[in-house]
């Protein structure tokens, strides 16, 4: 049996994964990753171990906090937060795992900036994928060496399965909940020490366990938002972040109307139909966005449609293809993937020629190709 690190986020997912990894056998080790950033609703400090980055062990006061009592409303659903780390302990103390808390303050920064840059150069930013790619499936591999780990597991709905090429990801059973689409960026040659024990199974499944066995965290509700934006509103944090910093700018018709005035390009991505604060007697959608001139330009449902799109920052999961192939790309991850032809333009770019229009393709979003449930690799749009 192995010793594997397991990231505990304090959700019921990778508590389930914790659990079902020690049913097998396996020696657990816990650890729970704390952007240790001010201004987010935390509960009283605790005490805590905490492992620093060098794999060694000291004990630090504020690592941990209590979480609301059994049975309490909770209104912001977070990750990341004190609350979380107190719930993520509580299993490990249940399975009698150790439980490390690790401090990713610097690593977060990174990722914020990336977050606020991408908004107000007008493109809408999936820090998510981001945050697997460097931490979780980076970052971390440094700890479970320093602890000697051989794997790394985290409760993703996806799967890492034999192909005929060698280890290969694929969509998770439950296609609700599939979340291949914000792993594409996992370097290839850590999928033989990556474990997803919960894409094999269904949610449902997942929460009974949880609650047979007695966990508080089975209805636990799911973390929906950015945890560093745990109130949803990204502008605030734009704005702290670029205080001074003036986006503003006309809104406009796509045959070049000026219909009204906007606060700042950070409000808006594509797509958006809702606080556009214009009346025009019919549905407008956003459908550019001019980082240069701040202008947000809006339209009807049909002019959303593309055809095709461009992707750099390239990552494969495959041998990087040389030439043009069939596949379903998806552009969002609550977007159903799109048959596409897909044609590699060197080895950091590819271009997407979409069978059908496609809606709301998102400059700063990943576009991620699959064959059936093999995510081949992706890319950021242009």
């Amino acid at each position: 049996m192995a010793r594997i690190l397991a990231a505990m986020s304090g959700g019921v997912d990778s508590s389930v994964a914790a659990w079902l990894l020690q049913q097998q056998g396996h020696e657990v080790i816990g650890v729970f990753m704390r952007h240790g950033l001010s201004g987010l609703p935390e509960a009283h400090a605790g005490q805590s171990e905490t492992l620093c980055c060098s794999g060694s062990r000291f004990s630090a006061a504020g690592s941990e906090a209590h979480a609301d009592p059994p049975g309490a409303k909770t209104t912001i659903k977070t990750c990341c937060s004190l609350a979380d780390a107190a719930d993520a302990r509580r299993v490990a103390d249940r399975l009698g795992i150790p439980f490390y808390v690790l401090n990713f303050q610097d690593e977060f920064e990174q990722i914020i900036e990336y977050f606020v840059q991408e908004y107000v150069s007008g493109r809408t930013p999936n820090p998510c994928i981001v945050c697997n790619t460097q931490l979780k499936f980076g970052k971390l591999f440094e700890y479970a060496d320093g602890l000697g780990a051989q794997y790394v597991a985290t409760g993703h709905y996806a799967q890492i399965r034999p192909a005929s090429d060698g280890l290969a990801l694929y969509r998770g059973v439950d296609e609700t909940k599939d979340q291949s689409y914000v792993l594409f960026g996992i370097p290839r040659h850590r999928l033989g020490r990556i474990l997803l024990p919960l894409g094999e199974y269904r949610k449902e499944q997942i929460r009974s366990w949880a609650a047979q066995w007695g966990l508080r965290v089975a209805e636990k509700p799911e973390s929906q938002e950015i945890c560093f934006v745990p109130d949803q509103d990204h502008v605030r944090l734009v704005r702290q972040r670029r205080p001074g910093l003036d986006t503003s700018g006309p809104i406009v018709t796509t045959d070049g109307r000026v219909v009204g005035q906007h606060p700042g390009i950070e409000h808006f991505t594509i797509g958006q139909r809702k606080g556009l604060r214009v009346a025009l007697g019919d549905r407008r959608f956003v459908v550019r966005i001019d980082p240069q001139t701040r202008t947000v330009v809006i339209g009807a449902r049909e002019e959303l449609a593309r055809w095709e799109l461009t992707a750099s920052g390239v990552h494969w999961l495959v041998e990087p293809p040389d030439r043009a192939f069939e596949a379903e790309v998806k552009i969002r991850y609550r977007t159903p993937a799109a048959p596409a032809a897909v044609e590699p333009l060197g080895p950091d770019r590819f271009r997407v020629r979409f069978h059908q229009p496609c809606y709301g393709v998102a400059p700063g979003q990943a576009a991620v190709c699959y064959q059936g449930d093999r995510l081949l690799g992706g890319g950021w749009i242009l």
